[in-house]
This record gives structure tokens, C-alpha cells and sequence, in this order.
């Protein structure tokens, strides 16, 4: 599957959004984990790039389907999903950067994933940093897939188009134990980047984005999907991942997966 680096990361991030501390060395999957609102985002977003779908349409059918998931969805958002005709709230939150992965994926041209990661933000996060968050994460993974960009490289485009200064791991632990809960876009992206810049390899990242705490599933669903791009993701952990999913999402990561085996780019 590709894809499911998100989707891993929100996963085990889940249970200690509003739980515990992490501590190191902490079991990665538990009877206790849960796809979040982040999964269900992520899917929606897949669905409504390969089925034609419009965002808001795609956003709005799967968070109706799934009313209320682990965590539940922000306020403001959860307004969003009840409107019969909701209109973009202004919102810089962090979701429209955790929902963005399989833009980075879908579309290969790089303006085009700019393009597309705004349509997928602004429908709900029309904030400017709402929409600049969604569009650094899409053009994160399409650097690391398509260009092989070093991880120096990458800390740099994102500082030249994003305007971002990535944090030290120390600065952002230091967040994490002041019990600041980190819930923009302009947070979050630049702390899930630093995970993965300082890691080496895929369970490495996940596990640094969950013990920097805070919004621990949205951490590690946006770390894990840049990092999905760059390393080999362990069958196990894809194995333990699927394993959460109910029908209808498996359904969509396997249409996800046969397209980019395929080949089949969008063209949108």
C-alpha cells in the first residue's frame, strides 16, 4: 500500500492525543489506537482526486459516515461537516496539511500539486496559512518521490517557498512538556518536518512525532506521510495498519495503490 504512512502515523498517534505521556520505547499499536478524523480526511481526499469528486463533496460524505471517531473532529470543523452548504471557515488548523498526502502522491507536475493542495485546503481552511500548510506537505512528498531531494535540500525549498523555520527537536520537546497542544498549520508542519529530517528510517520518525506530544496523531500523520516518501515502510507496521480499517477505506487505498502502480498520474 502507499499511502498508509499517513494513515500509520495517525494511528499510532491516536492514543495519546488525549491520553497518556508517550515515553520512549512505547508499543507502537495497541488494542487502545483508532484511526482518527486524520485517516478519514486523508481517504477523502484520495477518493475525491481519483473518482472525480469535489473536495467538499468527498470531506462531507466520509466525515458523515463516520460522524465520530476517535478524538472526534475540531468544532469548527464539526459545524462544517452538519452544514448542508458549509462555507470555508478562515481556518489556519493543522487539518488541511494532515488530509493533503495523496496530492503529493496523485499528481506529478509540481504546479499542479500546489494547485491541488489549495482546491483541497480552501473548501474548509481558507486561511492563507491553512492553505500554505497543505501546500508544503503535498510539495514535500512530491520532492522526495519525484526529485530525490536530500533532506538538506528540503529544509531549504522549504524555507525558500514556504517561509518556514524548522525547529530544533529540543525547542519542540520543550513545547511538548509545557503542555502546549500545537493546532495551526504553521506549527505542526514545520515540527513534523524536524521529525523527520532527524530520523532514519520510517519507525523513527513516527516515534520522534509522538513524543514530541501534543497533537500527537496529526504529528505523526504528517511526518509519516513525508516520510513514507523517502523510506521503506515495514510490512509489519502496513500489516498492524490495515488491520484498523473498516471495508470501505481498504477500498480506496487499494484503488490508491493500483493507480500509482499503474502508473496513471492525474491529470486534473
Amino acid at each position: 500500500f502507499i499511502m498508509i504512512g499517513a494513515i500509520i502515523g495517525d494511528i499510532i498517534g491516536s492514543r495519546f492525543e488525549f491520553g497518556a505521556t508517550p515515553e520512549e520505547g512505547f508499543e507502537l499499536f495497541t488494542p487502545d489506537c483508532s484511526y482518527t478524523d486524520d485517516t478519514i480526511c486523508t481517504i477523502a481526499i484520495a477518493d475525491a482526486v481519483m473518482n472525480h469528486r469535489n473536495y467538499q463533496e468527498a470531506l462531507h460524505d466520509w466525515c458523515r459516515r463516520y460522524p465520530d471517531p476517535m478524538g472526534g473532529y475540531g468544532s469548527r470543523f464539526y459545524e462544517w461537516i452538519q452544514a448542508d452548504q458549509p462555507h470555508p471557515m478562515n481556518s489556519y488548523g493543522n487539518g488541511s496539511a494532515m488530509r493533503v498526502s495523496p496530492i503529493g502522491w496523485l499528481f506529478d507536475d509540481w504546479e499542479q500539486v500546489i494547485d491541488e493542495a489549495k482546491k483541497s485546503a480552501e473548501v474548509s481552511h481558507n486561511h492563507p496559512e491553512g492553505i500554505k500548510g497543505a501546500q508544503c506537505v503535498a510539495e514535500t512528498i512530491c520532492w522526495l518521490r519525484l526529485m530525490r531531494f536530500s533532506k538538506t535540500d528540503v529544509e531549504r525549498k522549504v524555507h525558500k517557498f514556504f517561509g518556514y523555520e524548522i525547529p530544533s527537536m529540543r525547542d519542540i520537546l520543550k513545547i511538548g512538556a509545557e503542555g502546549h497542544f500545537d493546532g495551526t498549520c504553521q506549527e505542526t508542519v514545520p515540527m513534523a518536518l524536524r521529525c523527520f529530517m532527524d530520523a532514519n528510517d520510517f519507525e523513527e520518525t513516527i516515534r520522534l512525532a509522538v513524543l514530541c506530544d501534543g497533537d500527537t496523531d496529526t504529528k505523526a500523520c504528517i511526518a509519516g506521510a513525508i516520510a513514507e516518501a523517502y523510506y521503506q515502510v515495514p510490512e509489519t507496521m502496513i500489516e498492524k495498519a490495515i488491520s484498523y480499517l473498516p471495508d470501505d477505506m481498504l477500498g480506496i487505498l487499494s484503488q490508491f495503490y493500483e493507480t500509482i502502480q499503474s502508473g496513471c498520474r492525474q491529470k486534473k
